[in-house]
């Protein structure tokens, strides 16, 4: 047993006889107990009030809050008992409930921290661990963000506990690409384990406070990850996740962008519009290698007939192939009950099943009512599902598909019972991964989908400048949870709305300097200068394709982001961990777009020598009041690495 008669004990306390040796710890006096070093960090264990404080380089890199653990019913008081076992420390400790106690189990890795906590006796009801926002600095990771009525089409802090973000339902089924990984400043990180559903709040329920609530079962398991840098937990996770083994879009998808229908349209898109529009942006000299019609097309959802308002499909597909583009379609799992295939699929059983009756279908809500989901987890309706889409290519000559749904839902239960969540998710991936998604890629999240190297595009955005910056935000959000290939929102926006010349040209610009470039408003709509400057914008892409497809296969080999914060390539910068308009294209390219009215900005350079290609000069440090006219995308090439010659080459 492990003396816990002092205030603090140490994982040496419970190691050290048995394992010291084999593992490589120290113990290390200390005025109220004893500490560890354990590959650079050392956990220290306060008794009462019980606390987990994890030092890194002589610094608190991670703490608990008061209290550390709560229940239903009740909190974490102090350390009553520990032992040691099978190379983990296992802390009994109590509660202000007499009848229930918390097990913590504690195991030390390279570089990491492996806690397991469970209610005793077992419990069916929450279970959350609270940390010290403060003592990590400033936090990153969890990808799209929400915050009440506020959802990631407006809302995405940077760092994330500038903006306080709760998400009650984070889990893998939820829409928003969510993932369970934060990471911090100061060289700190958590990955939970598990696939059910929790809520999350940076400060939200409790100021200063990052609450982790597993919200059933009683357990709740995670890991501490601690490194020198932000990056390096980063890259740590990438060993945990998984980077992507292919890219799903092959190397035209980078060159050019996909043109979409929606944010042009909206629903009242016709056979009519949809062709003059796409052939407009061609004659305009634009370019598109898909032209995609979305949601407005369909009989009914979850139908796969053409509506009136597309008297020959057959036709409209030749005729964009005619303009050497391919042609895509708006497809989803959702199928609202005015369908035939709703019938069919609720008949036949081959729609995901109610918990409380699980004769009848799950019935959902999404934003276009109520639905009933396709589950491709029964062989019978993924074939069928799927035969449609085959059918769709083969009567109309259609070339890839934009999935744009759900794969599950938590009221919903599954086809079998040892189907998780997160499962649902890997079944909606190897369905998507059999068609061509056209540089839209798919919303596929949680911890390994990664590897599947899907295009991942970001939730549809407001058309204005303040949505703009959400979308830069967001892209970097997205990029440090694994996910390279990014494409943020159409440009302009999407939700509803119309963008004005100015949120058009400098979106455009914006994405010009990202992996891919995903389109719907069309400029020929406004005057001769802002087709002028998307079609620059669009044509400054094509020249950064090498440079963005050199970082695609570093992505590939290393699951290093493509689009990445300026404090990953200078950690010691305390300034970059807060700059929210810039990025790094690579580590070579820094990109400073307008993403406000006006005409200039600050930029942020860090340390070394950059190249100004807008003004043809050699720049270090800060700049102020940069200008930057309405046809200026400001880009900055840093000197003195094997990217510059041919970033310039490209560039000038």
């Amino acid at each position: 047993m492990v003396s816990t008669m002092g205030r603090t004990i140490s994982l040496a306390v419970a190691l050290a006889t048995a394992v010291a040796s084999c593992l490589g710890l120290a113990p290390v006096a200390a005025a109220s107990g004893l500490s560890v070093d354990r590959s650079g960090y050392r956990l220290d264990i306060d008794r009462a009030p019980f606390r987990l404080t994890v030092r890194h380089g002589g610094q608190v890199v991670l703490r608990t809050a008061s209290p550390a653990i709560d229940f239903d019913g009740g909190t974490v008081t102090n350390v009553r008992s520990s032992h040691y076992s099978a190379g983990n420390l296992v802390l009994s400790l109590g509660t202000t409930d007499p009848a229930r106690t918390v097990q913590l189990t504690i195991g030390p890795g390279e570089h990491r921290l492996s806690l397991a906590a469970q209610v005793r006796p077992p419990s069916a009801g929450r279970l959350g661990v609270h940390y010290d926002l403060a003592s990590g600095g400033h936090w990153y990771g969890q990808g799209e963000t929400t915050r009440g009525a506020q959802d990631p089409i407006a809302f995405q802090p940077w760092p994330l506990e500038t903006g306080q973000p709760l998400d009650p339902a984070f889990g893998p089924a939820e829409y928003y690409m969510t993932e369970p990984f934060w990471f911090t400043s100061r060289g700190s990180g958590l990955y939970l384990l598990g696939n059910g559903v929790k809520d999350v709040s940076l400060g939200n329920r409790h100021p200063g406070v990052f609450d982790l609530t597993e919200l059933a079962g009683g357990e709740l398991s995670a890991t501490i990850l601690v490194r020198d840098t932000a990056r390096e937990v980063f890259q740590d996770y990438v060993g945990i996740a998984g980077k992507p083994e292919k890219s799903d879009a092959p190397d035209y998808q980078y060159r050019e962008p996909v043109w979409n229908s929606w944010a042009q349209f909206y629903t009242a898109v016709t056979q009519q519009g949809f062709l003059d529009w796409a052939r407009g942006i061609h004659d305009a000299g634009i370019p598109a290698h898909t032209f995609s019609l979305d949601d407005g097309w369909s009989a009914h959802y979850g139908d796969f007939t053409f509506n009136a308002k597309f008297p020959d499909p057959h036709g409209m597909v030749d005729q964009v192939h005619r303009l050497g583009a391919r042609f895509g379609l708006w497809v989803s799992l959702w199928a609202n009950p005015d369908s035939a295939n709703y019938a069919l699929a609720a008949s036949r059983g081959w729609l995901l099943k109610s918990k409380a009756d699980p004769a009848k279908p799950c019935t959902v809500q999404w934003w276009n009512g109520a639905a009933g989901i396709v589950d491709l987890a029964n062989p019978e309706a993924n074939a069928w599902y799927q035969g449609q889409l085959h059918q769709l290519m083969t009567d109309y000559g259609v070339d890839g598909f934009k999935f744009d749904t759900r794969f599950f839902d938590e009221s919903c239960a599954p086809y079998r019972p040892d189907l998780s969540m997160a499962d649902y998710q890997r079944l909606g991936a190897q369905m998507a991964d059999g068609y061509d998604l056209q540089g839209v890629g798919i919303r596929s999240h949680w911890t390994g989908a990664q590897r599947n190297g899907f295009v991942v595009r970001e939730i549809d955005k407001e058309a204005n400048f303040a949505a703009l910056g959400v979308a830069v935000r967001q892209l970097l959000a997205l990029s440090t949870v694994g996910y390279p290939f990014v494409t943020s929102d159409m440009i302009g926006g999407s939700d509803g709305q119309h963008p004005d010349r100015q949120v058009l040209i400098r979106w455009a610009q914006a994405a010009a300097a990202t992996p891919l470039m995903y389109a719907s408003t069309s400029p020929v709509g406004f005057d001769a200068q802002t087709v002028q400057y998307y079609r620059d914008a669009v044509r400054l892409h094509e020249r950064l394709t090498p440079y963005i497809l050199r970082q695609r296969d570093r992505a590939l080999a290393t699951g290093e982001p493509i689009m990445k914060p300026l404090f990953f390539e200078d950690p010691q910068d305390q300034a970059a961990y807060t700059i929210t308009d810039e990025w790094l294209l690579g580590d070579g390219l820094l990109v400073a777009p307008v993403l406000t009215e006006g005409t200039s900005r600050d930029v942020h350079l860090g340390h070394g020598a950059w190249f100004d290609v807008a003004n043809h000069r050699v720049v270090r440090g800060d700049l102020h009041d940069y200008h930057a006219g309405p046809g200026t995308l400001p880009l900055f090439v840093r000197m003195g690495t094997g990217d510059t010659d041919s970033l310039l080459a490209a560039l000038l």
